[in-house]
């Protein structure tokens, strides 16, 4: 291949797709945004409601598994808060200052919600269940009417609000829905929640059958585990989609495939790619094309190469390629290990003739 075209070649290959997104594929992605505000709104909605509640039926039956239960909920609607910034913010368009887009904003806001499920969530609960160890919690049968009447209602409205983002999770296949880092957080905090008010139903009944405060104290720690647990899931997730996590071994090697597919390339000498978002995908490879091809086809291939990865990997929307002389790299390469062993033993053979 000769070297002037590929130069040519490299200055103008390594650019954004020319390949538009098709309308339907962003009318898509919008209405999949609805439906995710949607839940999430509903989401914020029934923990608003439902923190009130168990605060005031906490507060009248003097529960610490109802406090600890109120505390979740309220952690669980500031993360709903950070959610919808995150669906917000992550669709402003690409601009100088952040020419990839803004769309690991999502990210950024989903580790924020599982910082708030630690801490005022997980920790809050912990608290109550050492306070209750401390100092006992006296609870009329009028209180435990209370709290569990209002645990009963929570239940069924967090259970309503699972429902809905699990129907969501179907629409959009599956476990394959779970990718949006907002939607699965509502899915986990929902199904936490589910969980957290049947632990605390479960104490409150304990301590009114055997008169034990424990109860009521282990359900506390209980659900305090299980928030913790879950933050920690969350967050991991979400650091390393903010560090750069490359896709999937199964469409990399697609794309791979897709690429040795094509008749002007010899081989794909390195493939990277790595999420910029949640419908955002970048696409590096270094190339070596078949001898023979001037600049003007090297530049025509190069686009229909782009074309093709861009149509096969809608997520795909910044796509470069590196063209380089297989060949020529690997012989340079090996003179450069050759000179440096020569320098090596050339270093050995010398020395001070006079042994000083």
């Amino acid at each position: 291949m000769r070297r002037g075209p590929r130069k040519r070649h490299e200055r103008q290959t390594g650019q954004e797709c020319p390949a538009p997104r098709k309308e339907p594929e962003r009318k898509k992605k919008d209405g999949s945004d609805s439906s995710t505000r949607v839940t999430v709104i509903v989401a914020l909605g029934a923990n608003l409601l439902i923190a009130v509640a168990k605060a005031v039926g906490g507060l009248i039956a003097g529960s610490p598994a109802l406090l600890s239960e109120a505390a979740h909920s309220v952690a669980d609607s500031m993360n709903e808060v950070f959610l919808l910034a995150a669906l917000r913010r992550s669709r402003r368009p690409a601009d100088r200052r952040h020419p990839f887009g803004y769309g690991k904003e999502r990210f950024f806001w989903s580790l924020l919600a599982a910082v708030g499920i630690f801490v005022m969530g997980g920790c809050f609960s912990f608290f109550q269940g050492f306070e209750a160890l401390r100092n006992g919690a006296d609870e009329s049968f009028g209180g435990y009417l209370v709290g569990i009447a209002v645990l009963v209602v929570a239940l069924l409205a967090e259970g309503g609000s699972l429902l809905r983002a699990l129907h969501q999770v179907r629409g959009q296949g599956g476990a394959g829905g779970l990718r949006d880092p907002a939607l699965r957080t509502v899915v986990a905090e929902d199904g936490t929640a589910v969980l957290g008010v049947s632990l605390a139903i479960v104490g409150m009944v304990l301590h009114m059958v055997t008169g034990q405060v424990v109860w009521e104290a282990s359900a506390s720690f209980a659900i305090g585990l299980l928030l913790v647990c879950i933050a920690f899931w969350l967050g991991r997730d979400a650091r390393e989609q903010l560090i750069g996590r490359a896709v999937d071994e199964e469409q990399s090697g697609r794309i791979r495939e897709l690429l040795k597919a094509q008749p002007e390339i010899d081989s794909v000498e390195a493939l990277l790619t790595m999420e910029l978002g949640l419908d955002s995908t970048l696409v590096a490879a270094r190339i070596d094309l078949v001898p023979g091809l001037d600049s003007e086809q090297v530049e025509e291939v190069a686009v229909r190469i782009k074309r093709s990865v861009a149509h096969t990997f809608p997520e795909a929307d910044q796509i470069f390629l590196d063209v380089t002389d297989a060949r020529t790299a690997r012989a340079a390469a090996r003179r450069g290990e050759s000179g440096a062993s020569d320098q090596v033993r050339t270093g050995e053979g010398t020395g001070d003739p006079t042994g000083g």
